[in-house]
């Protein structure tokens, strides 16, 4: 019963006191899947874009860290293909940097954080690492190509999800090709953070 009270507490305060950019709700009445957008920070290739996760809460939260990816295509050296994040307020002790005291609404303040500066020495994907190091300006090019494509909204006035982008929505391989120009290749940075 500690979780059901615990995300009561937390939902609650995400509906009254928001984080700027950040909003979250439960999945019709399932407490345990929730759903978060966060709206690309200015002056980041992200900007205007607005970003929809997922979080499945697992049985022993907050002893465990909500499991938390993006369901809308992000270029970013810490998000892989599937969404997933690679950060360490998402993983246990000793790799990672979990604790009870941390909270939903702290976890995606943080990975808002991540979006506005990555961090390519612990990357998910190799090749966006490496042009965030080296080529920084191709990196916020393609960045905000897919922000315009995936993350945007076609018309003005409220934000709304983009209806491309439907739950367990994924970048093939071809497109992600054809948006990056590389090739795919397996990454061993991915063994470490998944």
């Amino acid at each position: 019963m500690l979780r059901t009270s615990r995300l009561k507490r937390e939902l609650q305060m995400l509906s009254t006191e928001p984080p700027p950019g950040i909003t979250c709700w439960q999945t019709e009445e399932q407490i345990d899947d929730l759903r978060a957008q966060i709206v690309g920070g200015e002056g980041t290739p992200y900007e205007g874009g607005v970003f929809s996760l997922e979080i499945k809460i697992p049985e022993r939260y907050p002893f465990q860290p909500p499991k938390m990816r993006f369901l809308t295509p992000i270029y970013h050296p810490n998000i892989d293909n599937s969404g997933r994040i690679c950060h360490d307020a998402l993983k246990l002790p000793p790799k990672g940097a979990w604790k009870p005291s941390l909270n939903i609404s702290t976890v995606l303040t943080s990975i808002q954080l991540l979006m506005a500066e990555p961090n390519p020495d612990d990357p998910l994907m190799a090749d966006i690492s490496s042009e965030f190091k080296y080529n920084k300006h191709l990196f916020f090019e393609k960045a905000k190509k897919w922000t315009q494509e995936h993350a945007v909204q076609k018309n003005t006035g409220a934000v709304e999800v983009n209806k491309e982008n439907v739950p367990n929505q994924k970048v093939s391989s071809r497109k992600r090709q054809e948006l990056t120009g590389q090739q795919e290749t397996e990454d061993p940075a991915k063994k470490r953070c998944a």
